[in-house]
């Protein structure tokens, strides 16, 4: 197996494991506290339905809405690297570096934590464009 493809598949597998835990933590914070604003949900546990979300769950769901801003772009990008045959050597670089981002702005947003979560946020956009340049350089 291309070396590429290898990185690529792992990243992606690590970073739907990454939003499916941001799933799971909203979860546990709604089922812990019994708290739901969906009206079936709130009478399946015989409450009323909350006026807003949780904290945590309207922070967790902000982190999401960040990396649907992201994840799919890096899933297309890495689509394009390994088709043109980018720098193999490269891509364990690019895609775990990016992945590590992803992961520690994650933690980063759900703990309030700046600029550590800008920092991380923009060292996965570095890994974009360097995919992107990479990309560019390997076309014919």
């Amino acid at each position: 197996m291309d070396e590429a493809v290898y990185w690529y598949a792992v990243a992606a597998v690590l970073l739907f494991l990454k939003m499916f835990a941001i799933s799971a933590y909203q979860g546990y914070h709604r089922i812990g506290k019994r708290t739901f604003k969906t009206p079936e949900d709130a009478a399946f546990v015989g409450r009323q339905a909350a006026t807003e979300e949780l904290p945590q769950v309207q922070r967790a769901a902000r982190a999401w809405l960040n990396d649907l801003e992201n994840i799919p772009i890096f899933l297309a990008l890495g689509v394009a690297y390994v088709w043109v045959g980018a720098s193999p050597g490269a891509a364990p670089w690019l895609f775990l570096v990016f992945t590590g981002a992803r992961y520690l702005h994650t933690v980063f947003y759900l703990a309030g934590i700046q600029p550590w979560r800008t920092v991380a946020y923009g060292v996965g956009v570095i890994c974009l464009f360097a995919m992107c340049v990479h990309i560019v350089m390997a076309l014919p």
